[in-house]
């Protein structure tokens, strides 16, 4: 993708048009062009450009204010890539950090990165945030598969970014949204929602239909909780579809007291009491790490994770000038000159 020209002037700022039939959220180009950082970093290249000194090398270190996973690096690199004169040393895509350990060093011209400064800190933050809770819930399942199931949680234009980081950054095993799978380098995961079986009006119609129009190779995994008790409605399912069944999700809503270790200890004790051991127990609704922990030591199999990963803090990310000319710098409160990390590594 050509890249688009960069707002890099309060000139360019206030000609700026935005149409307003149209979505909300920013497209590439206009991340790339600079469109969503802050306005202040525009001011500071007309200030510099004035001084003479907009070209400056400077090297600036990235720091978070908590430990936590550290997430956002493809789409930095995305973001910076050609940009004259930039190099970046980082933390890989996945490696835990502790709170003020340096993530990442950029260095260059100023005029070169100085700008993104906003859009690669908010990249960061929020990649990180969601890598760190989707870990927790990973360790948590202690070996079992993890779902992400989020991205109704959050707005479509960061679905897909949240995802991939759940997986990929997270551990997760795979994701529903069909772009975050697909970026992620996997297929999205899921089955069919209660709605399906609310509109069939039985849940044993609509798994046999889902049995006979469903590919060979996918898995046959049916909501248990619509109309029935779980226990029979899995039952139901198992008798009619037999080995070809691989598991049932039970989704129970609080207002009828949600999922409990009682009900997935029963699940199985009926299932595998009726010759149905290779039926496996997925669960979702409201899972965290401490509910993940306590329904895997019941019997669930499979977690499906959704607002916990969706709603993480994001990681306060900041970003602070290190060395000017090479010369070390830093405002009062912070040290002067580069913070080593032998955990760095050249990425760009």
């Amino acid at each position: 993708m050509d890249r688009p020209r960069q707002l890099d002037s309060m000139e360019g700022v206030n000609g700026l048009e935005v149409g307003h039939d149209r979505l909300l959220s920013a497209t590439h180009e206009e991340i790339l062009s600079g469109a969503t950082t802050d306005v202040y970093f525009v001011k500071t290249l007309d200030l510099l450009r004035a001084c003479g000194c907009a070209d400056r090398p400077v090297a600036a270190e990235v720091f978070a204010r908590e430990k936590g996973v550290f997430a956002g690096l493809p789409e930095v690199l995305a973001l910076l890539k050609g940009k004259a004169g930039v190099e970046i040393e980082s933390l890989a895509e996945g490696e835990a950090f502790d709170s003020r350990e340096t993530l990442m060093r950029i260095s260059g011209p100023y005029s070169s990165f100085g700008m993104y400064e906003t859009v690669l800190l908010g990249m960061l933050a929020s990649a990180s945030g969601w890598a760190t809770a989707a870990r927790e819930c990973v360790k948590a399942a202690d070996g079992k598969p993890v779902l992400s199931f989020g991205a109704r949680h959050v707005h479509p234009a960061v679905a897909p970014v949240m995802e991939r980081t759940a997986v990929t950054a997270g551990g997760c095993t795979a994701a529903s949204c069909i772009l975050g799978a697909k970026l992620s380098g996997g297929e999205p995961r899921g089955t069919i929602p209660h709605a399906a079986i609310i509109v069939v009006g039985d849940t044993l119609q609509a798994a046999e239909t889902y049995d006979r129009i469903l590919g060979e190779g996918e898995p046959r995994i049916v909501l248990v909780d619509t109309f029935k008790d779980e226990a029979e409605e899995s039952l139901r399912i198992a008798g009619s579809l037999g080995q070809r069944l691989s598991g049932v999700r039970l989704d129970t809503p609080g207002e009828r007291g949600g999922v409990t270790c009682d009900l997935v200890r029963e699940v199985r004790w009926r299932l595998d009491k009726a010759g149905h051991g290779q039926v496996r127990i997925i669960v979702s609704g409201g899972l965290t790490p401490e509910r993940i922990r306590l329904l895997g030591e019941c019997g669930a199999d499979v977690f499906g994770v959704g607002s916990y990963i969706a709603h993480a803090t994001p990681r306060d990310m900041t970003m602070d000038i290190k060395m000017v000319d090479g010369r070390p710098v830093a405002k009062r409160g912070r040290m002067p000159g580069l913070i080593e990390n032998p955990r760095l590594r050249r990425v760009l």
